[in-house]
């Protein structure tokens, strides 16, 4: 299903993971794998010394020759590379478009805390920007396989989330993972201040239970059979203890999915699951 994938590589521990999982992909399923480095200079910053600019090109080239390198000692696999000058979202978004990438893998620093990825992240810079999913990588080079046995696929019943269950039933197929659609309730009277009774909570109920009953109704067409969850409280905090208390080893979420009163450019929610949880994440474009 993945077959042109573009890793996002900056020597970092973080983008070895991603360049080792996608290898891992292509060896067992088939595909190709490109490099791309962004070499970013500020000419205002560094415009007394230009000479920065080309030893900054060398670390880059060195760096993705040795990948390069052990990427088809390891696997077999053959791996292209492109070194170019610029903004890191730009350059890596660029050239998934120009490779009609079908996935760009790339790690992350997952910093914790009330700092966000939002805007001025390269990471969700690209998932903003991306043509294609992005899948990001968050566990140790050592566990990279390529291969997942559980997902967690948090839906919402919108468009956003249909796409990624077809992504995630598309990957059961592949490897055979089991699938957990996982709804979360939100507590509406935390919101908007109002105390639910015991009939508000009964619809409330019923009709997440529809939502995750269309969930399944759309996975066994494809020929997948998925278990579903229910939970209450907020989203993104539901979806990583899920996520762990499963032992999911991949969450696949739609990239603007769970619309509503926290929602900026990316969505709160994938945001937050980005930065928290332990295990890769792939947004579904």
């Amino acid at each position: 299903m993945y077959e042109n994938i573009v890793v996002a590589f900056d020597s970092t521990p973080f983008s070895h993971a991603a360049l080792l999982e996608a290898a891992n992909w292509v060896k067992a399923h088939g595909g190709k794998v490109s490099l791309v480095h962004a070499v970013l200079f500020n000419e205002e910053e560094f415009g007394n010394a230009p000479e920065q600019l080309e030893k900054r090109f060398e670390l880059g080239r060195k760096a993705c020759s040795q990948a390069k390198e052990m990427v088809k000692s390891e696997f077999g696999v053959e791996v292209d590379a492109l070194v170019s000058q610029g903004e890191p979202t730009d350059v890596i978004t660029d050239t998934a478009r120009e490779k009609h990438a079908d996935l760009i893998a790339m790690g992350t620093y997952g910093r914790k805390g009330f700092k966000r990825l939002l805007m001025g992240s390269v990471t969700s810079g690209v998932i903003v920007s991306s043509p294609c999913d992005v899948l990001v990588v968050k566990k140790p080079c050592d566990e990279c396989t390529g291969e997942y046995e559980s997902i967690l696929l948090p839906y919402d019943g919108s468009e956003f989330s249909k796409k990624a269950l077809d992504r995630a039933c598309e990957l059961s197929k592949v490897d055979g993972a089991k699938v957990t659609v996982l709804y979360v309730i939100p507590r509406y009277e935390e919101m908007i201040g109002f105390l639910r009774t015991d009939s508000i909570k009964k619809s409330i109920l019923q009709e997440a239970m529809k939502i995750t009953q269309e969930a399944k109704d759309l996975a066994s067409r494809s020929g997948v059979k998925v278990e579903t969850r229910i939970e209450e409280g907020q989203a993104a905090d539901k979806i990583i203890e899920t996520a762990k208390s499963l032992n999911s080893d991949l969450i696949a979420m739609g990239s603007y999915g769970w619309q509503g009163m926290n929602r900026a450019i990316m969505g709160s929610t994938v945001e937050r699951v980005i930065i928290h949880a332990s295990c890769p994440i792939l947004v579904v474009r």
